[in-house]
């Protein structure tokens, strides 16, 4: 499975690129998972379902089934932070790709979702895990990069980029330990 991550400031794009990814990479015969990190508290299940009733109850995992989709929900007893390499070990064994949103300070190798109009500053000159920029401005990067510079706007070519460089994202898990 290659792994690659996509860190930006909050309204930078990375979600609308992720969201583009998906369908460019599975035109290309690939299957694609996503993992995205939640800075508040989120909930997938709704009062009233049984699968709430059973965590209101105490289950410490629920999960519900259908001949078309999964969903494991886990209550942490005591607050819990995950690492990305922990929700990676949760994923299917038969994924091509995960795209992973957020997560800026992991150790994942990531492409930096920079636009110059958010006046956010650039995360790539500080971390060298960032090995691409995804931007609409590429004439106004705040510092020189030897990088590859993708056009924000052209996820297909950002695909492209991807697979092109697939054997880069190769994720081993023994390099994380």
């Amino acid at each position: 499975m290659k792994v690659v991550g996509f860190a930006g400031y909050s309204g930078s794009g990375k979600t609308t690129l992720v969201e583009a990814l998906i369908p460019a990479l599975k035109l290309r015969g690939l299957r694609v998972s996503v993992i995205k990190h939640a800075h508040h508290k989120f909930d997938i299940d709704h009062p009233g379902k049984d699968t709430y009733r059973h965590r209101e109850a105490g289950a410490f995992e629920v999960v519900v089934a259908s001949n078309k989709r999964l969903a494991l929900i886990r209550e942490f007893e005591q607050p819990s932070e995950l690492t990305v390499h922990h929700l990676i070990a949760e994923l299917y064994d038969g994924v091509d790709w995960v795209l992973v949103e957020g997560f800026k300070h992991s150790n994942l190798l990531k492409v930096e979702i920079w636009r110059a109009g958010a006046a956010n500053p650039a995360r790539y000159p500080d971390d060298d895990f960032i090995v691409a920029i995804a931007t609409d401005s590429p004439d106004q990067l705040p510092q020189a990069t030897l990088r590859p510079v993708l056009d924000l706007n052209d996820p297909d070519s950002v695909a492209q980029w991807l697979v092109d460089n697939g054997d880069r994202f190769e994720y081993d898990p023994e390099n994380y330990g």
